[in-house]
């Protein structure tokens, strides 16, 4: 089985909500927190993107809760690629949010793409780029358009 976890860590008291459990935000805080660090365990740091002036960006974010997650519990994110458009660079990624005792406690799908952070207008990635993204972990119902 491929690891594509990205993220592990424990709930903290600053992401509880009134419900004593955590906050809807929280969640793409730590989805955030997970594809960066995919990116730059692929060798795509934050300092690379900002050398080139390109930033992801986000156009949907869909949150699926399915268990309930409280203060100190330690969770673990993991994270497939489930489609990605090789001419202009747009992605989708499949979060998957894991409680400690290795229930799924959520399900959150982003689609998005690269914005040039002079021009403000979308942009594809470098081509020298395009061999570090095929590494992404990919979900079996992957989809790749061309």
């Amino acid at each position: 089985m491929k690891n594509n976890t990205y993220y592990e860590g424990q709930v903290i008291w600053a992401q509880i909500d009134a419900n004593r459990h955590l906050r809807h935000s929280a969640y793409a805080d730590f989805c955030a927190q997970a594809r960066s660090n995919m990116l730059n365990k692929m060798g795509l740091s934050l300092n690379e993107f900002a050398k080139r002036k390109i930033g992801p960006i986000l156009f949907r974010e869909e949150l699926i809760y399915l268990r309930e997650v409280t203060l100190d519990e330690r969770i673990s994110v993991k994270i497939e690629m489930t489609k990605f458009n090789k001419k202009n660079a747009r992605f989708s990624f499949r979060h998957e949010v894991y409680k400690e005792d290795g229930v799924k406690a959520a399900v959150v799908n982003v689609d998005g793409a690269w914005l040039d952070l002079e021009q403000r207008k979308l942009v594809n990635i470098p081509e020298e780029w395009h061999h570090m993204l095929e590494k992404l972990p990919l979900a079996e119902d992957y989809v790749e358009v061309i």
